[in-house]
């Protein structure tokens, strides 16, 4: 996995164990994870849009939405679900060559 220099990616699921004292050793479920592609000087607007129809299927308006947000605010959470569902689409993404990495959502 390529990581964007200045980035900070959480690969443990373990509690640490602020979180336990903080919970009293009750864990809440499992918070979704999300996928975020980030704005890049290399990819076109246009490619970015069709690489967001071609893997994730999402229809022009809703992939232009999201490449817009990547452009405008400098990224876009394109999916969200369970951990190895959002390593798996960031993983593909950054295989069309776009700067994606995933993290728990908040």
């Amino acid at each position: 996995m390529r990581v964007l220099p200045g980035l900070t990616i959480a690969m443990s699921i373990a509690p640490t164990q602020e979180e336990v004292a903080e919970t009293g050793g009750l864990l809440a479920p499992e918070v979704p994870w999300v996928t975020i592609v980030w704005n890049d000087p290399v990819n076109l607007m246009s490619y970015v849009t069709w690489v967001f129809q071609t893997y994730f299927g999402y229809k022009r308006s809703k992939a232009e939405r999201l490449m817009l947000d990547v452009h405008e605010k400098g990224r876009a959470v394109v999916s969200n679900g369970p951990r190895e569902s959002m390593e798996r689409d960031a993983e593909a993404l950054q295989g069309y060559g776009l700067w994606a990495t995933f993290e728990k959502d908040e």
